[in-house]
């Protein structure tokens, strides 16, 4: 297990088993069979509706809570510094944990971005108050990352994006290292590609034939190379999967390294477009789920 250096000195293990669009009544064991295996860090959210199972999981497991890098992430509709006081009472609850590793803020918001920096400051009290163990955000642009540096204390430990061989963010990775931010990628083996009502004629990532050639050069799949790839860049990466075998291979990628050439190959598949929603586009309709109590 390699493991990554936040900027305020908390580590965190560079893979960790991702549940979005677990089904609730699959994610306990998906976590229970991942903490077998071998992993040791996990990320859920609000807004996934499965932070119980998780937490069930976890227990099931029998692997101490102090071993596990836990984070979660706080939905829009809990934006505020009050309602995200009380968010991560809520998250803290159906987990079944005192203290989380990671608290995230879900999205920037940009056309209410008064209620992203409140609830942003109300991590910052959480930090301070030791009840959280580093903060941080999701799908925050360079753009959204200057409006909350100008309004807040505490620069975020990690940024988790939208990142896989076909969508890179370049920029948010030099915004973010600029800062001193971990850049976590989110869908890193490019399952976003088939994200639910975003874009049209989409591709596999899994079936690009630069990456096929590389796992066949190593031995491996195309999923383990766009791991490694993360991996070897320095980045957190949060594969999801319920299926045992798939856990098992995700977590298998520390026996090989890519070469400087291989990893430049990967690069080069950027196409530029994004796979998932885009953060700045407005969507009033997220303010309106409701977040259920612990």
């Amino acid at each position: 297990m390699i493991t990554l250096t936040l900027n305020n000195g908390v580590t965190l293990p560079t893979i960790g088993l991702g549940v979005f669009q677990s089904p609730p009544e699959e994610t306990t064991d998906a976590v229970a069979e991942a903490l077998r295996v071998g992993y040791r860090h996990i990320d859920t959210a609000a807004a996934y509706r499965n932070e119980r199972e998780v937490g069930e999981g976890i227990r099931r497991s029998g692997v101490p809570r102090d071993d596990i890098f836990l984070e979660t992430k706080v939905w829009v509709s809990d934006f505020g510094y009050d309602k995200t006081l009380h968010a991560f009472e809520k998250a803290t609850g159906k987990l079944g944990v005192d203290t989380l590793d990671l608290l995230i803020l879900h999205q920037p918001a940009p056309t209410r971005f008064d209620t992203t920096v409140a609830a942003y400051r109300a991590l910052e009290t959480l930090y301070a108050d030791g009840r959280v163990r580093a903060i941080g955000v999701s799908n925050f642009m360079p753009h959204h990352l200057d409006r909350l540096a100008a309004e807040t204390e505490i620069i975020p430990a990690v940024n988790q994006v939208e990142l896989h061989p076909y969508f890179t963010q370049p920029a948010v990775q030099a915004a973010d290292a600029a800062r001193g931010i971990l850049t976590q990628a989110w869908s890193p083996i490019g399952g976003i590609t088939f994200y639910p009502g975003w874009g049209d004629g989409k591709r596999s990532v899994m079936d690009d034939p630069t990456i096929g050639a590389i796992a066949s050069a190593h031995g491996k799949s195309p999923a383990q190379v766009m791991l490694r790839w993360g991996i070897q860049q320095g980045r957190s990466v949060i594969p999801k999967s319920i299926n045992p075998t798939r856990i098992a291979e995700n977590f298998d990628v520390f026996d090989f390294e890519l070469t400087t050439e291989e990893l430049a190959r990967i690069d080069a598949l950027d196409t530029g477009v994004r796979g998932g929603p885009d953060p700045d586009q407005p969507r009033d309709a997220m303010f309106d789920v409701v977040i259920d109590e612990a």
